[in-house]
């Protein structure tokens, strides 16, 4: 039984790599080639949940060992890598029922997706996510659930800029992908951490050995992946980036925001609850944050104009009280708490545009204002929490950039010797060699390339008049000379036709050329 744990990520990879060489040898395109997409994407996942329903069925019954490897991945010095899967508790149970929900979403979007530009590349992106997913939760060291979590991090900028053709879709993903970049960092530095401290990056092996920590090193393991957890499920101060995830289509709303991917954190804490355990500190943070969050998007969630949005920060608010549980030790109920929560997220966001069609669209002056006062406009702002990470982080960075740019086109590039602008000066790697060859063409008392007689010097001349040519209309002339002489060229060429064409000049070039006729 363990053996089929190779297959559940397998497949809908292999359904990913078949749907893009199908699209781009042409022979999946348009609404003619729908069908087998769908067919294609839909067959894969859902046998790759039979498997991950098989398998929760084997550690149900204790037929599973608990623990698969595939071989060594890496190798260097002390660090192995290997390919290993593990499969009883949490793993499996939180496989399946991602893989069981993501099997629904792939078949409600092929009607919810039918004739759209995107069809194919959606289902190419989703059976690529669907393998990110089961890998993040299945894999048994941390390099592997990484690879997961990255992969499943540029299938979410894909499926938000969906539709790229709109600048707003295209930022909003820009911005998502980049916020989650520094929990990706936290969870770097974790593993880094967890390999020096305790000379493994295997979960089993990292719990195992959580004890032998100090509490100053459980608390820099657990805070380093307690910040990809917080980027990931959207707790502060990361939580504005889900408002702007909800520009993809709906089922990638649900897979991504609703049922799977903002769940990824949670898993993470609860994956690692030996070592939180270890730091009271991280787990007051933990508690904290995620009871901040929770109540940041109970009041920003009650001015929401639009389901999708109210659904976004209703889904955030769960996960910080998520957290708060995992903060004061409730690990069990924490987990029990997400995937309930998993499958009601899902469900709600998949029938919203069916409650949109049915009820109308709700307008701000049709929603009741359920909180008053300064609270309101603050929540109507999101607490300006956007506008205040531009503040300390964007306009700081961007400012940081023009100051590297300035300093290396004014200082850097004159002491290496670069080009001026475009061309201005010699570069000093040319100069060099003009010393070595003993060429000397900057100086003017030097002989070399000067003509002697008639010949050289009418050759010479030729060079100098062709020089001054080059010097004043190509290189420097471009911006100068070249365009005021192109300018008056302009201007001589306009008055002559205007006066060409008064009618009296052409009355006399019209007698003229009867004279000349006959």
């Amino acid at each position: 039984m363990d053996a089929l744990v190779i297959l559940i990520p397998l497949l809908p990879l292999l359904a990913a790599g078949a749907i893009g060489c199908g699209h781009l040898a042409g022979v999946l395109r348009g609404e003619a080639g729908e069908s087998i997409t769908a067919d294609i994407a839909c067959g894969a996942i859902s046998l790759s949940c039979l498997m991950a329903l098989a398998l929760l069925g084997g550690d149900w019954l204790g037929k599973n060992q608990g623990f698969f490897s595939v071989g060594q991945w890496l190798g260097s010095d002390d660090l192995n890598i290997r390919i290993n899967f593990i499969t009883t508790g949490l793993h499996v149970r939180l496989a399946a029922l991602f893989a069981l929900l993501l099997a629904i979403i792939s078949r409600f979007s092929i009607h919810y997706l039918h004739r759209e530009t995107g069809f194919h590349r959606f289902f190419f992106v989703l059976s690529l996510f669907t393998a990110a997913m089961l890998l993040l939760v299945l894999s048994g060291n941390a390099v592997g659930t990484f690879i997961g979590w990255e992969i499943a991090g540029l299938c979410s900028y894909l499926l938000i800029a969906y539709a790229y053709q709109r600048p707003v879709a295209t930022q909003n993903a820009t911005r998502v992908y980049v916020t989650n970049r520094i929990g990706d960092a936290g969870f770097i530095i974790g593993i880094s951490l967890s390999y020096a401290w305790l000379g493994t990056i295997n979960w089993k092996q990292l719990n195992a050995a959580a004890g032998q920590l100090t509490i100053g090193e459980a608390t820099g393991i657990s805070l380093c992946f307690a910040l990809a957890a917080f980027a990931k499920s959207v707790q502060l101060p990361f939580t504005p980036w889900l408002a702007r995830a909800m520009e993809g289509p709906t089922p990638s709303s649900a897979v991504f925001y609703g049922a799977v991917m903002v769940h990824s954190g949670v898993y993470l804490v609860c994956l690692l609850e030996p070592v939180f355990s270890q730091s009271p500190f991280a787990m007051a943070v933990l508690g904290v944050v995620g009871l901040t969050t929770a109540l940041y998007s109970f009041i920003v969630g009650q001015t929401q104009s639009d389901i999708k949005s109210s659904l976004g920060f209703a889904t955030s608010g769960q996960l910080g009280l998520m957290f708060v549980e995992c903060g004061l030790g409730f690990w069990q109920l924490a987990s029990w708490h997400l995937c309930a929560h998993a499958i009601v997220r899902c469900w709600l966001i998949l029938t919203a545009p069916s409650l949109l069609h049915n009820l109308g669209r709700i307008t701000v002056q049709d929603k009741p204002r359920e909180v008053s006062g300064w609270l309101y406009m603050v929540s109507l702002q999101h607490f300006w929490l956007d506008q205040i990470i531009d503040w300390a982080l964007v306009k700081p960075i961007r400012g940081l950039a023009r100051d590297l740019s300035y300093f290396d086109d004014h200082i850097i590039d004159r002491i290496i010797g670069v080009p001026a602008p475009a061309i201005g000066t010699l570069s000093s790697l040319a100069q060099a060699e003009e010393e070595i060859i003993g060429a000397k063409l900057n100086n003017d008392t030097d002989e070399f390339a000067r003509g002697s007689g008639l010949a050289g010097k009418l050759t010479e001349w030729a060079a100098a008049v062709v020089h001054w040519f080059e010097d004043r209309f190509v290189l420097r002339g471009i911006g100068k000379d070249a365009i005021h002489f192109g300018r008056q060229l302009g201007h001589a060429a306009n008055k002559f036709e205007q006066i060409i064409l008064r009618p009296r000049y052409l009355v006399l070039f019209v007698c003229i050329t009867f004279l000349v006729a006959f």
